[in-house]
């Protein structure tokens, strides 16, 4: 019997960031997750030194962010202007919090590391291609367009004019009980197989309509 944790054991516990390690190549070969203390505090840093320049009125990724940051940000797979995304909403809406952006961070940080090996993709996704906001998978509506966006995060390819995490996605997962980190690591568990995304929403949903 499939049950809501069936979908996430496959590859997609929670790892731990000190011993996370894969092999490329021969023995002596492997890509190493730094544990919080040494990117996880400085990544708060730059969050936060951003949302101060953000209240002081700067506006735009390149304002916020220093040359050093954005190096920073790249090794970790990630771009000022994702960072930017998340800023502008805390600063505006009061959401997503530093947690849930660390959390986001780490999975596409892992996926950059051990599927990537630090190898930035040269693709980006287009924007016109992606599913539209009303596309419907399994009666969910968004959820096609968040499947999308996930992969395009997991792979460094979402575009500048594009956020995974925006306050629509936060909508949708909050409605069906999901992190929006988990859904990045289902996603990537699975791989293409949009019937196994669909289970999991289900189940959460599901599960989340039967808490108190």
């Amino acid at each position: 019997m499939t049950t809501l944790n069936t979908l996430i054991t496959k590859d997609t516990t929670s790892r731990d960031p000190k011993t996370l390690k894969r092999k490329k190549g021969s023995s002596n070969s492997t890509v190493d997750l730094a544990p919080w203390p040494e990117w996880g505090r400085p990544l708060e840093k730059v969050f936060g030194q951003a949302v101060e320049k953000y209240l002081a009125g700067h506006r735009g990724a390149e304002s916020l962010f220093t040359l050093d940051d954005a190096t920073f940000l790249a090794s970790l797979g990630s771009t000022p202007q994702e960072l930017y995304d998340f800023v502008e909403d805390w600063c505006e809406l009061g959401e997503p919090s530093f947690g849930t952006v660390l959390r986001i961070a780490e999975v596409r940080a892992e996926h950059f590391f051990l599927e990537q090996y630090l190898e930035r993709s040269s693709e980006v996704f287009r924007s016109d291609s992606m599913p539209s906001g009303d596309a419907k998978l399994g009666g969910f509506v968004w959820l096609p367009r968040i499947i999308a966006k996930a992969r395009a995060k997991l792979r460094g390819e979402i575009p500048a004019d594009m956020m995974f995490g925006c306050q629509n996605d936060r909508a949708f997962l909050k409605k069906v009980g999901i992190d929006p980190a988990q859904f990045l690591r289902v996603v990537w568990s699975v791989g293409k197989n949009d019937e196994e995304i669909l289970e999991y929403v289900k189940i959460s949903a599901e599960y989340k309509e039967e808490l108190p």
